[in-house]
């Protein structure tokens, strides 16, 4: 099940168990569904059975080390892989990035800091505009790391699942949104409220938008489908 409370499934590959931990429990605090392993068989099957927002792999590691898994994944998927290491000396960050990683943060790091990487890596996937951590959609800077939303540099103040809305609109623009499809992905597939939430959230979404509420556009007998301004 996929529902915004985990909005993004990561893989965590870190052979440290109280490291692992603490960036597990951060991720999850965040919203992310997390899959978290000690070594690099274990991500390698994982990877096989699962598809993922994001990786992040530790390099040394028993069994498969972290490039041995990027090059892997890289064989035979189209995910964001970052390697959080000990491994700082410029050889070492340069043969991270020729393996395929798309960032590489040293340790000791910044939970936060490696959020908003992470965060701007799986837009930047996703096709979104992505400018020093914020995603862009015209009028529209998100700030994924704060759940901070702007419209023409004006801050707006979204409720959760508003805001879990928007960022399921955005990151599925120009395309057909089924209100069932809507209800599954925001709500989750074990959601028992009433059936017209996703009208009424849409409604609020839109008045929360204000002048950028035209992105919202309404397919009769259909659902809805979010466009930008080009």
């Amino acid at each position: 099940m996929m529902s915004m409370e985990n909005q993004y499934k990561l893989l965590l590959a870190e052979d440290e168990p109280a490291l692992r931990m603490i960036a597990a429990s951060f991720f999850r605090k965040n919203g992310f569904e997390v899959d978290a392993v000690g070594n690099g068989d274990d991500a390698c099957t994982l990877v096989e059975r699962t598809k993922y927002d994001a990786i992040i792999l530790d390099i040394m590691m028993p069994g498969k080390d972290g490039k041995e898994v990027c090059k892997f994944i890289r064989s035979k998927y189209d995910v964001p892989v970052l390697f959080l290491t000990a491994l700082g000396a410029e050889q070492d960050i340069i043969e991270g990035y020729e393996v395929g990683a798309d960032e590489y943060v040293t340790k000791p790091y910044s939970t936060k800091v490696l959020l908003a990487k992470v965060n701007a890596l799986i837009a930047r996937y996703r096709g979104l505009l992505v400018k020093n951590g914020r995603i862009v959609v015209d009028e529209i800077v998100i700030e994924p790391s704060r759940r901070l939303v702007t419209v023409d540099g004006k801050r707006i103040e979204t409720a959760p699942k508003e805001y879990d809305l928007l960022m399921f609109f955005i990151e599925n623009q120009n395309q057909v949104l089924s209100r069932d499809l809507i209800l599954d992905k925001v709500w989750g597939r074990d959601y028992e409220g009433y059936d017209r939430a996703v009208d009424t959230y849409v409604k609020k979404l839109r008045a929360t938008l204000g002048k950028a509420n035209y992105h919202i556009e309404t397919v009769i007998k259909s659902g809805y489908i979010w466009r930008n301004k080009s």
